[in-house]
């Protein structure tokens, strides 16, 4: 069997000759709960998958940097460190891999040309962090390739969400990259996004990570993702505080009349949210799986009603799973809406008859099963071998 890391591997032999110096590797992340709330300074509680972008190195001994992307058709780009950089159309999977290392010059860590294969197999679109995994991983392998040692791996992470927000142009949070850099076997990270603190948060024994992909592939950036920021950007400046963080429902209440009903939703879902992070973690680590599952279920309505970006057929999955999984444990939508995927947590005594009622229950806009996987959180980028 085929594995990504021999994609890679023989991407770049048949691109560049020879073996690569190393191979990075960053994972893929679900997050359990807390959306939209790292870009307002709150709290997320993510946890890394076995989904991974790896990325096939060699140092060049110009300032060029060639690169082929196995999942695209053996695509290959070439352009140089000392030249402007643009976007190419033709190639928009190599957005990342320049603004990565745009931001990386940027920041003063001065990179050497490099000959780069890429592969993946986090699923695109489905709200698993691919992007921030590829840029991540680029990242980890240009450090290395480069010499740079005044960088770690929040370092990284900082620098991957620069790519996307300043050159891709999605204004992103710092949760998916900080998870994908950070990441900790079989732990979910409680994530404060002004400190950036990462608490490791354990997944109980007996239950189970269930992703189920909506087949509803998103398109944030041409979506509404950057409009959702801007409007709590707009309650922000109402209220007079620092960031969505340092609200209370109190101060929404109080301020009632002079948000507008718009600003008011976008802006209790975030409070609320929240809160609702900070006790999930508690209840995860206290293996509560029926206060999990209420949260969760919490979460998933003030998506749907206050920062409305959940889709009716994502509605209808999280109904069908939340009835195939009972009171123990839950479901909601993940990601940054509009589509992608589905997480649950499972009792893994319950998880087979989970997976048939999805099987039996829920087909993808093309008529088909949907891709379900089931995980256990783990480690950060790192090299591999």
């Amino acid at each position: 069997m085929t594995t990504t890391l021999d994609r890679a591997r023989s991407a770049f032999a048949e691109a560049f000759g020879g073996t690569p110096a190393l191979v990075a590797r960053a994972p893929g992340r679900v997050n359990l709960i807390g959306e939209h709330t790292d870009y307002n300074d709150g709290f997320v509680l993510p946890a890394a998958i076995t989904g991974q972008s790896l990325v096939a190195a060699r140092a060049r001994e110009d300032r060029i940097i060639t690169a082929v992307a196995a999942d695209f058709g053996n695509a290959v780009v070439r352009f140089s460190l000392d030249a402007p950089f643009a976007h190419d159309a033709e190639a928009p999977w190599a957005d990342y891999l320049r603004g990565m290392v745009l931001a990386m010059e940027a920041a003063g860590h001065r990179l050497t040309g490099a000959e780069l294969a890429i592969a993946g197999d986090v699923p695109r679109g489905a709200g698993l962090s691919s992007s921030a995994s590829f840029a991540v991983a680029i990242g980890v392998a240009m450090k290395e390739l480069s010499g740079v040692t005044a960088l770690d791996a929040t370092g990284i992470a900082k620098l991957a969400q620069a790519a996307e927000c300043d050159f891709v142009g999605m204004r992103c949070g710092i949760m998916d990259q900080l998870i994908s850099a950070r990441g900790k076997a079989g732990h979910a990270l409680l994530i404060d996004c002004r400190t950036l603190e990462c608490r490791p948060v354990s997944l109980p024994d007996g239950a189970a990570i269930l992703i189920v992909h909506s087949g509803i592939e998103r398109g944030l950036v041409e979506g509404e993702y950057n409009a959702r920021r801007a409007q709590c950007e707009d309650a922000v400046r109402v209220l007079g505080v620092p960031a969505l963080r340092d609200a209370t429902p109190e101060m929404l209440a109080a301020a009632s009349d002079r948000l507008s009903p718009l600003a008011l939703k976008r802006a209790r879902h975030v409070v609320t949210e929240n809160a609702r992070t900070e006790a999930a973690a508690e209840a995860l680590s206290a293996g509560d799986l029926v206060a999990l599952g209420a949260l969760m279920a919490q979460s998933h309505a003030s998506m749907r009603d206050d920062f409305e970006i959940t889709l009716p057929a994502i509605d209808a999955l999280v109904a069908l799973l939340q009835e195939a999984i009972g009171p123990e444990g839950g479901a909601r939508m993940t990601g940054g809406g509009f589509g992608g995927a589905v997480v649950a947590i499972v009792p893994r005594d319950r998880l087979d008859d989970v997976i048939n009622a999805v099987r039996f229950g829920y087909r993808t806009p093309k008529g088909g099963e949907p891709l379900i996987l089931v995980e256990t959180p783990s480690e950060g980028a790192s090299l591999v071998g």
